[in-house]
């Protein structure tokens, strides 16, 4: 059997007291870009907040995700339907994936229009 794809879960530090029940409900009914997995094992090794404007926390927490072996960063769908919409975003992507050699997805809930 392979190895599960790891993955950690960044959100918004405006969300912190979040549980993650639609993030957590997400990624165990595959929706959204968590149907990038559709048919595979998924092991969530980090959940973490950006740590607030202007993000510190994300200098350093893909790093332990890292460690934890994740391989995928995932930038919850509240830093970019929030209001407003996180204006770190593309820095916190290019940063991650510079610095930790590490993919970025933006988003992990499906997003319905209004």
């Amino acid at each position: 059997m392979p190895e599960p794809t790891k993955i950690g879960i960044i959100i918004c530090d405006r969300w912190h007291n979040c549980a993650g029940g639609k993030c957590l409900g997400a990624l165990y009914k595959r929706e959204g870009a968590f149907s990038l997995y559709k048919d595979q094992e998924v092991e969530l090794v980090g959940y973490t907040t950006c740590g607030g404007c202007p993000g510190g926390n994300v200098e350093y927490c893909p790093a332990e995700m890292k460690r934890n072996g994740a391989e995928v960063v995932h930038l919850a769908t509240g830093l970019i339907v929030g209001y407003p919409p996180c204006p770190y975003i593309k820095q916190f992507c290019d940063f991650i994936t510079e610095k930790y050699d590490m993919k970025v997805v933006i988003g992990q809930l499906g997003v319905k229009s209004r």
